[in-house]
């Protein structure tokens, strides 16, 4: 298994990123990224799933695969459970990490920010466009918390399909958004030879600084 693994390597050949062909600030060339990345990866990818990491109040970290819901000028929204493992870390530690790959692209995008919760309304205004199934389940699962088994979660769900039978599920007040505010944002472009380009943008005063970073 060991040699097997150390014998997997992949060339990457298809693009550079070069100073002269990148905006001065960060967030018109994400959204050019994942227009590309939206034309160019195939399923099962996601272009909008990305790693999300966050440190607990002990100082350990612990990352998971979300899906983005929103992009603006403010930062990078997700939505999920207020009471998981990832909303007490983030309510003890309210920074977090993204990282985007688009493997298709030979692409990666990391971003670095302090987080926020998003409004009551704009979460609710989500939430109902959510499947109906997915409102449910929100309503259903104490994400996060042991259970005993699958029939437990099943008979949280049929609960709640009673509770909702006449009636349309609202925003939960345990679930809602987060946004991401960006203070870092790095766009890595595999290259040949492990020479990879890396544009690296940071927050300072306001404006943003660029900056290339060694492989």
């Amino acid at each position: 298994m060991t040699h097997t693994l150390a014998d997997m390597r992949r060339d990457y050949t298809r693009d550079g990123l070069s100073e002269e062909n990148a905006p001065l600030e960060p967030l018109s060339l994400f959204e050019q990224w994942f227009a590309d990345a939206l034309k160019t990866e195939q399923p099962p990818v996601e272009p909008n799933a990305m790693t999300l990491a966050t440190v607990d109040a002990q100082g350990r970290p612990h990352c998971r695969v979300l899906l983005l819901k929103g992009l603006d000028a403010s930062g990078f929204t997700f939505f999920t459970n207020y009471e998981s493992a990832k909303g007490e870390q983030l309510a003890a530690r309210p920074y977090a990490a993204m990282t985007f790959f688009w493997p298709a692209l030979e692409r990666q995008v990391r971003i670095e920010g302090q987080i926020e919760r998003v409004s009551p309304v704009d979460s609710d205004a989500y939430f109902q466009v959510r499947p109906m199934g997915s409102r449910l389940g929100a309503w259903a699962s104490p994400q996060s918390r042991v259970i005993k088994d699958r029939a437990e979660l099943e008979s949280l769900l049929e609960n709640i399909q009673l509770q909702f039978a006449d009636k349309a599920p609202h925003c939960p007040p345990h679930w809602g958004g987060y946004r991401l505010l960006p203070e870092r944002i790095e766009f890595w472009q595999g290259r040949a030879s492990r020479l990879h380009d890396r544009l690296n943008y940071r927050l300072q005063d306001g404006q943003w600084a660029r900056e290339r970073l060694a492989p």
